[in-house]
């Protein structure tokens, strides 16, 4: 495409809308316009984009007939409401909720990982995201699964309250100052004190005894991956972190493999950062505010032929869910508009 595009972000005033458009300043997309839409709540505020300052607008009155991509960064409602009415307006959707990811016919995409499927979106217009814990995950795994096939992933994730926006932040940082100060911590967003503590459940409660946190995590992997076959057994965690997902992976494979290998092979991978041998990456002192997902303590499983043992770390508002949203928009742009 020779001349610039118009793109929108739908919930531009959220964590990862604003992180959208931070990255966005940064690429090199040809746009010669960006508009910045929110529900009621976030319409009037303003945000700086190149050195200018932009009004965001009301969802609600917009025409996306004016804009070639729309990147969806808020609430599943939003989505729900808005999504597909920007697809039938003629803009390609890429969407960050969870609205369209049990679709048959929406391509799920990590960017670094299967962006073959991003030709699909003309289905109905729209591409799906996997969920930021999924992306790190995703992005560990899919060069040892196209070496050695993967069997089995178990996965212990350690999430950041900013998997929850604005709200889980703050939560976390009020109840943090009140119980430094000896006073009671006030709980709204998470069901038990967040503060100093581990919640063992992520999402509501389902039928099956695991989270929807969870069973999201095992449709991605098996949708990006395109194996419904590969079984995936997670346990999702609430941790007392601002930003940044940890994850304990265990892997399964049919193939010999050992964790040299790995390191060759992820080594080689866009996105992904090894940390020297003896050092263990942190979500807060590595992850946060970067763009890598950063891996370290890869190692034989003892107890299992042809298993490994990982630890991955990754920025889950910047790297799992912002850039991958513009990672796609920019294979769009270079590809298919």
């Amino acid at each position: 495409m020779n001349q610039g595009i118009n793109l929108a972000v739908v919930g531009a005033t959220g964590l990862v809308g604003e992180a959208i458009v931070e990255i966005l300043e940064q690429k090199e997309l040809p746009l010669e316009g960006i508009t910045l839409l929110d529900s009621d709540k976030g319409v009037g505020t303003t945000l700086q984009f190149n050195d200018k300052s932009c009004r965001v607008e009301s969802v609600s009155d917009f025409d996306f007939s004016e804009v070639q991509i729309a990147l969806f960064s808020g609430s599943d409602e939003l989505s729900e409401e808005y999504a597909q009415v920007a697809a039938d307006q003629g803009c390609i959707v890429v969407d960050c909720s969870r609205v369209f990811s049990e679709e048959y016919d929406v391509p799920m995409v990590v960017a670094t990982v299967n962006p073959e499927q991003i030709s699909e979106y003309s289905n109905r217009g729209i591409i799906s995201t996997p969920s930021p814990a999924s992306v790190p995950l995703l992005t560990a795994i899919a060069p040892i699964h196209r070496q050695a096939a993967i069997k089995r992933i178990n996965v212990a994730t350690y999430q950041a309250v900013s998997s929850v926006g604005k709200p889980g932040v703050e939560e976390l940082a009020g109840q943090t100052a009140r119980l430094l100060n000896g006073q009671t911590p006030e709980s709204s967003v998470f069901d038990k004190q967040i503060a100093f503590n581990a919640l063992p459940l992520v999402g509501s409660l389902l039928e099956n005894g695991y989270s929807s946190e969870e069973m999201s995590l095992v449709l991605s992997v098996q949708k990006v991956l395109g194996n419904d076959g590969l079984m995936v057994n997670p346990t999702c965690v609430q941790v007392p972190v601002f930003f940044g997902h940890g994850e304990a992976v265990h892997i399964e494979c049919w193939d010999p493999i050992i964790a040299e290998e790995v390191k060759e092979l992820l080594s080689y991978n866009q996105g992904i950062q090894l940390v020297e041998e003896g050092e263990c990456a942190t979500a807060v002192t590595d992850a946060a505010k970067n763009d890598e997902v950063f891996i370290s303590r890869i190692r034989e499983d003892i107890s299992c032929e042809n298993a490994l043992d990982l630890w991955l770390v990754a920025d889950n508002v910047k790297q799992s869910a912002a850039l991958n949203c513009v990672q796609i928009a920019e294979v769009l742009v270079n590809q298919y508009l």
